[in-house]
């Protein structure tokens, strides 16, 4: 099987979402053991901009992150499943919601760790604005 074979989206999956998931290293965390801020962040805007090109079908670029919200520590053999969405749609921007829950991989439960917004601007190959579609119906924002 070939990439060209492969779905551009999981089963079930929206075209203007993306899940990824990602076991916590010590590497990625700080002296208490716990994964560092700013590798979950980097994880989350991963995330936000394969939604938002799913979306655009064209480049991206970050704009802005807002009200990210870290609720519970995340620590070295957690795993962590991030569920990014589309939520808002102007002329030539995206709002990206973007969950991130800490799974205990040998328990199999999993509560929210982090979640917050992401701001993206559909770009051209010379980096200008160009216009998003508006999200489709049956794609509700929450």
């Amino acid at each position: 099987m070939s990439r060209d074979d492969l779905p551009a989206s999981l089963p079930g999956q929206p075209q203007s979402g993306a899940r990824m998931l990602e076991l916590v290293f010590p590497k990625d965390t700080n002296y208490h053991g716990t994964a560092f801020g700013g590798f979950v962040l980097s994880l989350m805007d991963k995330a936000a901009s394969v939604a938002a090109v799913r979306h655009s079908k064209h480049h991206v670029v970050t704009a802005r992150m807002d009200a990210v919200d870290f609720h519970l520590p995340v620590r070295v053999g957690d795993a962590l499943a991030l569920e990014a969405r589309v939520i808002r749609v102007g002329r030539t921007s995206m709002t990206v919601r973007v969950d991130v829950y800490r799974e205990n991989l040998t328990s199999g439960e999993q509560q929210l760790a982090t979640n917050g917004t992401f701001v993206f601007v559909a770009v051209d190959l010379d980096g200008r604005p160009v216009p998003v579609p508006p999200l489709e119906r049956g794609e509700t924002p929450n």
